[in-house]
């Protein structure tokens, strides 16, 4: 004999946050129809899902593994799809128990969005996670720029990025705010290019400056000879002429070159006599007449 159940009380109580009633509701809608062979029935139905259950995650993993994904965004994707395969499973067995799907449903969706509401920070990056491992700005080891701060990458995970800074500190970065900003990757294209801002007095000819600063980037190591060192007149300033210095060198041999070719450029000007300024006023007296 079956026991009447009313399906729509039970979701009103869902609605309404009433859990325990309808746990009551939906396992009494089910009880009367439970027999031995339904049991068997629904244990045979199990075991079928299992299986299937496993076959597909099997194939799922073969095909995943054959593409250029990442091996992170691979596991993940398995994990999410088996959780779901199972969520369907317990309803298909639930279901051939006679029990009240409707309502079990309920009160997973209710569960589910509390939980969404509860760390939707979390679920947000979780998302920049994945956009972050599906586009790749980055991969470990490289150093980066980001409005959050900048360093070499250790470890990305599905919420954080973890960089290391210059100066010795692990800074955990959220990948929801690393995915809605800017990125700037230093290591990606394996050489960077110099810009040093020289000045010099209005007194010393352009070429002189230009000779001088091109024969100290020649006495600097690491320096790569393509694309050609470069030395260019920028702007006239209130009491020098400034000059822009610029050459590549590949990324580990960046600060190397950055550093000694700034005390090579000191070392020539003084070689050569032109004059390296710096900021002053000119006072010019005038006597009465």
């Amino acid at each position: 004999m079956e026991n009447p159940v009313d399906a729509s009380a039970i979701l009103e109580s869902a609605g309404g946050g009433d859990a325990s009633a309808v746990l009551e509701g939906w396992m009494k809608a089910g009880w009367g129809k439970l027999t031995v062979g339904s049991a068997l029935s629904a244990l045979v139905l199990l075991l079928a899902c299992l299986a299937a259950i496993r076959l597909l995650l099997s194939l799922a993993d073969k095909l995943l593994s054959r593409s250029a994904m990442d091996g992170r965004v691979r596991r993940y994707i398995l994990k999410g799809a088996r959780a779901l395969l199972y969520v369907l499973t317990a309803l298909i067995v639930a279901g051939s128990l006679g029990v009240d799907v409707t309502s079990l449903i309920a009160v997973v969706s209710v569960f589910g969005l509390a939980v969404s509401l509860a760390v939707q920070d979390v679920l947000s990056n979780v998302a920049g996670g994945m956009v972050l491992l599906f586009s790749k700005p980055f991969t470990l080891g490289d150093y980066v720029s980001t409005g959050e701060g900048e360093g070499e990458v250790a470890e990305i995970t599905l919420t954080h990025t973890k960089l290391d800074t210059p100066s010795g500190q692990r800074v955990m970065l959220p990948n929801s705010k690393l995915t809605a900003g800017q990125i700037v990757n230093y290591t990606v294209r394996g050489v960077r290019r110099a810009d040093h801002v020289i000045t010099a007095s209005y007194d010393d000819e352009p070429e002189a400056v230009r000779r001088a600063c091109l024969r100290a980037v020649e006495r600097t190591p690491n320096i790569l000879p393509d694309p050609a060192p470069q030395v260019v007149l920028t702007a006239y300033g209130e009491s020098s002429i400034e000059y822009r210095v610029r050459f590549w060198a590949k990324t580990d041999d960046y600060w190397d070159a950055h550093f000694k070719s700034l005390e090579e450029i000191r070392k020539a000007f003084a070689e050569d006599g032109v004059t390296m300024t710096y900021n002053h006023l000119n006072v010019h007296i005038v006597g009465e007449k």
